[in-house]
């Protein structure tokens, strides 16, 4: 019988995954597949690695849940560690693999690993790529990619209107692998393989990574709590999990299908409660289809300072700033308590990422670029189109955001006092503007802005003393 690869990459699951149903349906013998590849975690040019250890630890979490599913149905996982066109070809040289069954890709370093694998397997080797990432498929959408428009609206209305979602696919209740020796099917490498810290305390990740967590959690947020009835109102908080559906780390490896978020909404809005939010939670993973689509037609234009849009913005990209942003050390809590928590969980809140990005370039003038990076390297819901387009939208599209009056508005005070601990038993007043009080363990600004003036007195007047 003739064997087939099945090569998992950013669709980690076992639901909905059209990859795998046609890996099945061939009647081949499988080998499934995951590359760990080191040019993942390089270190780049502002001193730390692409991927850093908690996107690191979240990814091995994902991989193990699914090595999990797939014994559980009678089949395993193959664990490969190095470039992954080398190590594949190598795979399929040794098993004399016929076809590879894979996720397509649209971004420019990963469209490049698969072109080099091409030219390294066989010519009786055929790579079967499907596209399975977006809520609307690749297919159906009423664009040609380089027609796509600049404007998320054009997009989702002229797609809603008419482009219908495909049905999700179920997943399979056996596998039929190839025979391998238990120690043929490799183990995940340790972060100090890959030059990660080998030893941290994961006690703050923020989420567990995997599957079998993403379906509990998409079950937990819309059908045991019925939280979703209140995600378009709590939606830009940043304490705690519940505020929103924490949904894009699954998302982002694939752990959790956006048609299978869809399909579940459409379940809620029959039998609990259709309202603002279940419409905004649909039209948060368009968005993402959007951001998918439009990086597709721009490609390399997004990743450097003048975008896709030719508008270079001048920074003075003062380095010591940046650290200061990267460590949450800018003496600006609101600031300081998102990047905090992003370097010990891997995760910030919408808000959190609006009014950092806007921080970074508005008032530290730093490249957006870097802080693109920065995040990159830290988040685990890191989706490449998503978080480069969402900065380029930051640096070029969206109007300054004020984290001082930003704090404020939306009561951060217990958020502060979680992250940055050394201005916990300030007032409530004081904690939002903590340069006015005598501290010696928590860095002064580098400069009060006068368009700050407006907020500060806002605060003073909601606290008086």
């Amino acid at each position: 019988m003739s064997v087939a690869i099945l090569w998992f990459k950013n669709d980690l699951r076992l639901h909905d995954n059209e990859s795998l149903v046609k890996a099945v349906a061939s009647g081949k013998l499988l080998i499934p597949i995951y590359c760990v590849d080191p040019q993942h975690y390089r270190k780049l040019k502002y001193g730390f690695p692409k991927c850093d250890l908690v996107r690191f630890e979240f990814l091995k979490q994902s991989i193990l849940d699914l090595k999990e599913n797939l014994r559980n149905i009678g089949a395993n996982l193959m664990i490969l560690h190095g470039p992954t066109d080398v190590e594949i070809s190598k795979i399929v040289e040794r098993y004399q693999c016929d076809d590879i069954y894979a996720d397509q890709e649209f971004a420019t370093e990963e469209m490049e690993t698969i072109e080099r694998l091409k030219t390294k397997i066989s010519e009786t080797c055929t790579l079967n790529l499907t596209w399975g990432r977006t809520l609307y498929h690749l297919d159906d959408i009423p664009y040609a990619i380089e027609d796509i428009p600049l404007t998320s609206k054009a997009f989702r209305v002229n797609t809603q209107k008419k482009a219908n979602i495909r049905k999700t696919f179920a997943a399979p209740t056996g596998i039929q692998t190839l025979p391998i020796a238990d120690t043929e099917w490799g183990e995940f490498p340790s972060a100090g393989e890959l030059g990660l810290p080998s030893k941290k305390n994961f006690a703050l990740t923020f989420m567990e990574g995997g599957e079998t967590k993403a379906l509990e959690r998409m079950k937990y947020y819309l059908f045991e709590t019925e939280q979703l009835t209140s995600y378009r109102w709590t939606r830009n908080r940043s304490l705690g999990l519940d505020y929103s559906s924490k949904f894009s780390p699954y998302m982002a490896l694939g752990c959790l299908s956006p048609r299978t978020i869809y399909e579940a909404v459409k379940d809620y809005e029959q039998n609990v409660k259709k309202n603002q939010s279940t419409w905004w939670l649909i039209f948060e993973i368009v968005w993402r289809d959007y951001f998918t689509f439009k990086l597709m037609r721009f490609q390399n234009k997004v990743y450097h300072n003048e975008g896709y849009t030719d508008k270079r913005q001048e920074f003075t990209n003062d380095i010591e700033l940046f650290e200061r942003w990267c460590k949450g050390l800018t003496g600006i809590p609101f600031i300081d308590a998102h990047m905090r928590q992003l370097n010990e969980t891997g995760f910030m809140s919408n808000r959190g990422r609006v009014n950092c990005s806007s921080f970074l370039v508005y008032d530290y003038k730093v490249d957006w670029t870097w802080g693109a990076a920065y995040f990159e390297s830290k988040l685990i819901d890191y989706d490449v189109a998503s978080n480069w387009m969402n900065w380029h939208t930051q640096a070029y599209q969206i109007w300054y955001t004020n984290p001082v009056n930003q704090a404020n508005k939306y009561k951060a005070q217990g958020f502060i006092r979680k992250w940055i601990p050394e201005i916990s038993q300030l007032s409530d007043r004081d904690i939002l503007i903590p340069w006015e009080s005598a501290l010696k363990n928590y860095p002064k600004p580098k400069e009060i802005f006068a368009k700050w003036s407006r907020a500060i007195h806002k605060i003073k007047k909601d606290y008086p003393q």
